[in-house]
């Protein structure tokens, strides 16, 4: 592959993308690199990369981007480079910020394309544009487009409003309102229309621009192809993730601050980052134009729809996913998952209880014990609990405890014990269980064996993923009981494979 100079086709381009810890940014370098790009991520701490696979790929620099000296270095030998920095904050400074972080970052961008093969582009991902009944966040935003398209850099300013994808603020936003609020009093708001755009197809315009070869100066607007009001993306939301409809009674005195702290209660969406989104959101936003298709042509069977989009953002917990998704750093499979970086009240919500315990026995002889678990050999903890959690569970229409077991040593994935299936065994290491009671919402039951020091150590996950307001509802119920349930099973698990080792023959 060849590196362009200006006015020539780009076959590979070397990328500069700031904000690479964010929601957008965290998501763009990897697209670029499977696009065959080079890519420099810019940010103020290198140690939140470390855990990303793709980041040994790119090469790191910390910078911030009011800071003149380092933010040229940064941009030195590069050709495309990414804005994706925005302040998200209620503080009346934000707009003071950004102005200085866009001004030092174009004439930074301006000294760098002086230089033979410098900077050709700038893309930047913005708001809906401007007018003048826009909220502050979003006329900061517009303003740093200005400035972008003002410098001595051609920029492209792609306009977007909500984006759908785990991990973006509103959708986060929707998702925790609609799972949890089967009805709801609602601000005005909800009857603005917007034009949602999924992050795949935010991505696809991202990358393209690196190879568009033509000099373009202009802003666009992005969008997908349905034009929704709030309340429509709720009513679409709770279809797609299999909630019944939601009853929503539109309240004029919400006023947006009353809105945000109202958001910021029902939600884990802290309140200083539902502030300005519901602010942006009395806003209509609505695509003007589609002029970006001139240049990035619409993708065949054209731009994904609200309701895909959403069907793409929903987790699918399932299989060996349930190990990974939350509670790891692995890459993301597909744009619209969560990543490691993101923070912790995006991805839906998800109930743990961690327990572990250092065992006086063998792997080997606690792996046994953990083999032939349930069944006749029970769960190691309050027999009657068990019993009468099965019992519930066949009066509501569940399996029960009745199954028992194929085999009464020996696992193999896809076996049934009592209401849970196997959905993983890692032999001497681990076993993942997926419940198959009647839930309101999904659940695993993790037991592992690990050899840290020359001691032997148990590691229990229970793990809930609840559906709507029930599940929710169902896990602040039965919490208290855990102790109870879950907090015996390593004391009398270990005490088994204690015994199981004195019975194995030396």
């Amino acid at each position: 592959m060849t590196r362009s100079g200006r006015g020539r086709s780009v076959d590979m381009a070397l990328c500069l993308v700031t904000g690479a810890t964010g929601y957008i940014g965290g998501r763009l370098a990897p697209e670029l690199l499977a696009a065959g790009h080079d890519v420099r991520c810019m940010v103020r701490s290198a140690g939140r990369l470390r855990d990303l696979p793709w980041a040994a790929r790119t090469e790191v620099v910390e910078a911030d981007a009011t800071d003149p000296e380092r933010t040229r270095r940064a941009l030195d030998g590069v050709e495309v480079a990414y804005y994706l920095i925005h302040t998200m904050g209620t503080s009346g400074r934000f707009a003071e910020r950004d102005r200085l972080a866009a001004r030092t970052f174009a004439a930074a961008a301006a000294a760098a394309a002086a230089a033979a093969a410098g900077v050709r582009r700038i893309v930047y991902l913005g708001g809906p544009a401007a007018d003048e009944k826009l909220s502050p966040h979003l006329r900061s935003r517009a303003e740093v487009g200005e400035i972008f398209l003002r410098g001595a850099v051609p920029a492209v300013v792609l306009r977007a409003a909500v984006i759908i994808g785990s991990g973006s603020a509103s959708f986060e936003m929707l998702r925790h309102l609609t799972e949890r609020l089967p009805v709801m009093t609602t601000p005005r708001w909800v009857r603005s229309r917007t034009q949602p755009i999924a992050v795949r197809d935010v991505l696809r315009y991202l990358v393209a621009w690196a190879e568009v070869p033509q000099t373009v100066n202009r802003g666009f607007d992005i969008g997908g192809p349905d034009v929704l009001t709030y309340a429509d993306m709720m009513h679409g939301y709770a279809a797609v993730a299999g909630l019944p409809p939601r009853v929503i009674i539109p309240v004029a005195l919400l006023t947006p601050r009353l809105s945000s702290l109202w958001v910021g209660l029902v939600t884990p969406v802290p309140a200083s980052v539902a502030r300005p989104l519901v602010e942006s959101l009395r806003n209509e936003a609505v695509c003007g134009e589609h002029d970006v298709a001139r240049y990035v042509p619409d993708p065949e069977g054209g731009l994904i729809g609200f309701r895909r989009a959403v069907s793409l953002a929903l987790v699918k917990i399932k299989d060996a996913d349930v190990a990974t998704r939350w509670s790891s750093a692995s890459t993301p499979g597909a744009p619209s998952d969560p990543l490691p970086t993101d923070p912790a009240w995006a991805g839906g919500s998800l109930f743990v209880d961690d327990r572990s315990l250092a065992v006086s026995a063998s792997p080997e002889a606690l792996w046994q014990v953990i083999e032939g678990i349930g069944g006749a050999n029970g769960w190691y903890s309050l027999p009657v609990a068990w019993k009468l959690r099965g019992l519930a569970d066949r009066l509501v229409g569940g399996v029960g405890l009745r199954r028992g077991r194929r085999d009464p040593v020996r696992l193999r994935v896809g076996d049934s014990i009592d209401f849970w299936r196997v959905e993983e065994v890692l032999p001497g290491r681990l076993l993942r269980l997926r419940a198959e009671m009647r839930l309101p919402g999904l659940a695993w039951l993790e037991l592992g064996v690990t050899r840290t020091g020359g001691r032997t150590i148990y590691t229990q996950r229970a793990i809930f993923h609840p559906h709507g307001l029930l599940g929710h509802l169902y896990w602040w119920v039965i919490s208290p009981f855990h102790g109870l349930i879950f907090g015996r099973m390593p004391v009398n698990l270990a005490g088994a494979a204690r015994r199981q080792e004195r019975l194995q023959p030396r």
